[in-house]
């Protein structure tokens, strides 16, 4: 499995979504990514990709896209 359909996954777990539904997605775009469930896609992140998220890039975790941006940075290594 690749690193991106890694990623797709663990939103389309967290949020019982299809992944035709995660290009543009943002934070409250659908009920299930509310604050709880933003925690549990962190969760999910930082299981699938054995890393632990800081605090500000949790913060700034607000789209779809943002999240590829985050773990891509050199302390994630995150290869998409």
């Amino acid at each position: 499995m690749t690193n991106l359909e890694k990623y797709n996954q663990a939103f389309t777990t967290t949020f019982e979504i299809g992944e035709n539904r995660l290009p543009g997605l943002k934070y409250q775009d659908i009920e299930a990514w509310d604050s709880v469930g933003h925690m549990g896609l962190v969760a999910a992140l930082e299981e699938t990709f054995d890393i632990m998220m800081d605090t500000d890039d949790i913060i700034d975790l607000s789209s779809y896209e943002k999240g590829k941006e985050i773990l891509t940075k050199e302390e994630y290594g995150v290869i998409f």
